[in-house]
């Protein structure tokens, strides 16, 4: 009986995988200056839909393909776009955001952003971002395959993966597509649910 009441003690201790309650997360879209940044606005449906809280942040390349009101309307929140879009809050913005993020989700990501981002440059509010956040980073590419392929790209791809940035996408091909933002969403979705998960 003594050796059965201590093999149980033993079974109790075992680590176990904790759920915590989902509670509504907020979400950093980055979004930067490609073609493909009209799909942004789908994107911030989905993840609104999905009951969490968008903040929206564009460069100033990204406005000259969608409009910041359009993102502001489906996201439910006001866009930044650049550093003076913070002048009335006693905190700079950036880093408010910075520190509220549940996740910075940058789709699409440019050649020039996933450049910034490896090597440490903040010169607009969404690279100071992702400098600041402790959130996880999910990156979706759409550029020319040529550019993706480029050495320099890859090697900027390779730091951020080391320092644990995620991604998904392009499409294969020289087009370089925004992958499928349906798929995005999930991966974000993913990303979300899995800092619910702690070892107890």
């Amino acid at each position: 009986m003594e050796k059965n009441s201590k093999a149980k003690g033993r079974k109790t201790s075992v680590r176990k995988v904790v759920r915590i309650p989902a509670g509504q997360k907020s979400v950093v879209l980055g979004v930067t200056g490609s073609i493909a940044a009209y799909k942004s606005a789908e994107l911030a449906s989905l993840l609104v839909k999905q009951g969490h809280e968008v903040f929206v942040v564009m460069t100033q390349d990204a406005t000259e393909f969608i409009s910041p009101l359009t993102l502001q309307t489906l996201s439910k929140n006001p866009v930044t776009t650049n550093f003076y879009d913070e002048k009335e809050n006693w905190r700079p913005g950036h880093i408010e955001l910075a520190d509220r993020a549940n996740l910075l989700l940058i789709a699409p990501a440019t050649a020039h952003i996933i450049a910034e981002l490896a090597h440490g440059l903040a010169g607009h509010p969404l690279a100071a971002i992702a400098l600041a956040t402790r959130a996880p980073t999910l990156l979706a590419p759409a550029m020319n395959g040529k550019m993706w392929q480029h050495s320099a790209t890859v090697e900027n791809v390779e730091i951020l993966k080391a320092r644990g940035v995620e991604f998904i996408g392009p499409e294969e091909g020289m087009l370089g597509r925004l992958w499928k933002v349906n798929d995005i969403a999930f991966r974000a979705e993913f990303l979300l649910a899995r800092q619910d998960n702690l070892i107890a």
